[in-house]
């Protein structure tokens, strides 16, 4: 049985020790912007009471619509230490998208960006939200109580509070508001610590993905609260500012994604950049081909970690455990305190045995409370206890977990059950292949048939016959794509996931 770690109450009370622990570490890098954990906890503090005296604390709702930032990380603990919720907004969606989660919210505050101002201000009026707060990224402003030392307000919110509604989804349909409490998020911040455990001795992280997203909040921003490590922040994702910042700032961990991997293997200056300080990898929010894996680790001697989790599960609920086995293609060992299940898909119940596949479903003091005001979609995800996850998997004999697809991306093919991920794996291992999706499309005799769409890897030549070929060598008849389309790219959300919804579209 995994042994638990240290838990704070909530984040606040785990920046509050490590700025305890070790005031003058560097806790916070973005360009030449360098913030030790002293500093970093009286902006906190300072804008905590600023904005407790706005909105006050009774369960008061604040909208954070900030790029990646000194500020959006100063502004995400001060909204909890401020005993309000956190409701994090995508910087690149638009106004329709923006206004259909403010309704739902109902803020009571928003901190914003400048640069989006002329844009949402419009929104703001409209929805008569009554306290905002504009920021211009990098001009001072949520960093002017650095020189001081003010005191977090009391008393700190308990760990049964509520810290965040998080909204996912949002390209189609209507986004949920994932409601997480505060000991939820910190907890589970000690359970991933319970398999991957971090050193206390200056760990660097590079944060180069969205911290709005539930992914770059408990593997980049709590993870060095919780370690007193120094996060290197990227404003936005390029490949070769990346690089250069592992060699630059001696990064030690990097939290990454299947797509930034792909990309960064196939950068020009790969090869060349220094990978010394760098000892630990993740890899999250979607599943890593096993090439991609193999690829990167004998270029840089890193492994990568690969995790499962989603928003609703804290978001973290798996992870290839640092000491012991890890294995290719799975998602890792449930976390201290975690239960993993695998369902029949049609009852819910049935509980399978190894080897089987059928839905997850997680249980564990990191579960969400539920989706705001959606009763009947959280008595959905939320029963008896288990979150039911929508994700197809399978445990091994020793607990291992392996995605195998979404619940609603099944495709069935004359009538058999077909996983895209699987076809997805399956074209990944030719050695054309950069990146591979695929899709069931309806069919009038079969029901569903699936196409693939595939990128290639530049100057490796192939058809689509010969991956079609490849596929039949390797999947049972049924399985094999019945048309393989090679295009420049794959659509993408805007947290990088390739966007299967976008695809089932083009293919019909």
């Amino acid at each position: 049985m995994l042994r638990m770690p240290l838990v704070h109450e909530t984040v606040v009370h785990m920046l509050a020790a490590a700025a305890r622990e070790a005031p003058a570490r560097e806790a916070l890098v973005l360009g030449d912007t360098r913030l030790d954990y002293r500093p970093y906890l009286s902006c906190v503090a300072g804008f905590a009471h600023e904005l407790k005296r706005a909105v006050g604390t009774s369960d008061s709702r604040i909208a954070i619509l900030l790029p990646n930032s000194i500020e959006i990380c100063i502004a995400t603990f001060a909204v909890i230490a401020a005993g309000a919720q956190v409701v994090p907004l995508n910087p690149l969606y638009t106004p329709r998208e923006l206004e259909q989660i403010l309704r739902d919210a109902e803020p009571a505050a928003i901190v914003y960006d400048a640069a989006r101002a002329a844009e949402v201000e419009p929104l703001l009026d409209a929805l008569a939200i009554p306290h905002r707060v504009r920021l211009t990224p990098g001009d001072g402003a949520l960093t002017r109580w650095a020189s001081m030392q003010v005191p977090l307000p009391e008393p700190l919110p308990r760990g049964d509070s509520l810290a965040f509604v998080q909204y996912t989804g949002g390209t189609t349909g209507r986004s949920k508001g994932v409601m997480l409490s505060n000991a939820s998020v910190s907890v589970n911040v000690s359970q991933r610590e319970s398999v991957l455990p971090t050193g206390r001795h200056g760990e660097r992280v590079l944060c180069a993905m969205p911290l709005f997203h539930s992914y770059a909040l408990a593997m980049g921003l709590f993870l060095c609260a919780y370690c007193a490590g120094t996060l290197v922040v990227m404003p936005r994702y390029r490949p070769d500012e990346l690089l250069r910042l592992i060699v630059r700032e001696r990064i030690t961990i990097f939290p990454g994604s299947p797509t930034i991997y792909n990309g960064l293997l196939s950068f020009p200056e790969f090869e060349r950049t220094d990978f010394s300080t760098l000892h630990t990898c993740y890899s999250g929010s979607a599943a890593l081909p096993e090439q991609t894996l193999r690829r990167w680790e004998q270029a840089t001697g890193a492994p990568i970690f690969e995790g499962y989790g989603q928003t609703e599960a804290g978001p973290v609920a798996t992870f290839q455990p640092l000491h012991g086995r890890r294995v290719a293609g799975s998602a890792g060992i449930a976390l201290a305190q975690t239960r993993i299940e695998i369902v029949d898909v049609h009852d819910g119940a049935t509980v399978l045995p190894p080897g089987t596949s059928g839905e997850i479903r997680v249980r564990g003091p990191q579960v969400m409370q539920g989706y705001r005001n959606l009763p009947a979609e959280t008595a959905e995800a939320l029963r008896d206890g288990w979150l039911y996850t929508g994700d197809i998997g399978e445990l091994d004999a020793d607990g291992y977990l392996y995605i195998r697809d979404r619940k609603k991306d099944m495709a069935i093919v004359g009538g058999y059950n077909v996983y895209p991920r699987e076809i997805d794996e399956v074209l990944a291992m030719h050695p054309a292949v950069h990146e591979a999706a695929a899709v069931g499309v309806p069919d009038a005799y079969r029901g569903e048939i699936i196409e693939a769409f595939v990128v290639l890897r530049a100057g490796v030549p192939a058809s689509a016959q010969d991956l079609i070929e490849h596929c039949a060598h390797n999947l049972a008849k049924y399985k094999v794509p019945a048309a393989i389309r090679i295009v420049d790219e794959l659509p993408k959300t805007t947290v990088g996931k390739i966007d299967r919804k976008a695809l089932k579209a083009i293919a019909r």
